[in-house]
């Protein structure tokens, strides 16, 4: 048996939102003119892990339920984040993002805009 076996150990520490790149102010709430940034602190992440974020609309003013508006994929390891902006305002209500590792749902992150 000739093969090479490689299990990764990587996973999610922690996810959260915040109001800047740094992340160093979190928050689950933001403006309608906000740019999102979703953090993502990997433990025991080679620097080919594959993290993606989905975002998607929950419950907002004149939007569909579910509307998934917009995805983003990121190999590396170890500080991630993803960031979504908008040229207009973001519709009042709830939204979510889910973070995926290597392909597997891992975690999903609630926010608002009030």
């Amino acid at each position: 048996c000739g093969g090479e076996v490689s299990v990764s150990t990587a996973k999610v520490a922690d996810a959260y939102m915040s109001t800047d790149e740094a992340g160093s102010e979190r928050t689950a709430v933001y403006g309608q003119d906000a740019v999102f940034y979703a953090h993502v602190q990997l433990q025991n992440a080679p620097d080919d892990t594959v993290l993606k974020a989905v975002w998607t609309v929950v419950d907002a003013q004149d939007t569909e339920p579910g509307l998934v508006i917009d995805e983003a994929e990121i190999t590396g390891s170890d500080p991630v984040f993803f960031s979504l902006t908008n040229n207009d305002l973001w519709p009042i209500g709830t939204y979510k993002v889910d973070i995926y590792l290597d392909g597997e749902p891992v975690n999903t992150i609630n926010f608002s805009v009030q």
